[in-house]
């Protein structure tokens, strides 16, 4: 699934620049946590995080683990700050009104699979 799909889907706004190169982007998984820890743990290739965690550690979580696309839910906007840390190293944000559960509903009916976790 594009990342414009995912953006169309979930009525999304982006903090960050909306290039073609993000908005072609393939997403096959979804993973959504608030612990950052699990993400380290549990998140695979070409994933978006959803998250409701709002500080700059989600960035840093994301460049470890390469994640192209972050999905802060109930129109969580991050600082200034953090939004720049996510340019400097290609993360691209995106921000909705959804809740997590809402976003994983939606993603998972359009067929997003989730990453490894429990009972997997």
């Amino acid at each position: 699934m594009k990342v414009s799909d995912i953006k169309e889907m979930l009525d999304g706004r982006f903090l960050t620049e909306e290039t073609e190169e993000i908005m072609e982007h393939v997403i096959t998984r979804a993973y959504a946590s608030d612990l950052m820890s699990e993400v380290l743990a549990y998140t695979l290739e070409n994933a978006v995080l959803v998250t409701g965690l709002n500080n700059p550690q989600v960035v840093r979580t994301s460049e470890m683990m390469d994640i192209p696309l972050i999905v802060f839910v109930r129109a969580k906007e991050p600082s200034d700050e953090m939004v720049n840390m996510a340019k400097k190293t290609g993360i691209h944000i995106m921000t909705t009104n959804h809740s997590m559960f809402n976003c994983c509903g939606i993603l998972h009916s359009a067929g997003l699979i989730g990453g490894r976790g429990y009972g997997k």
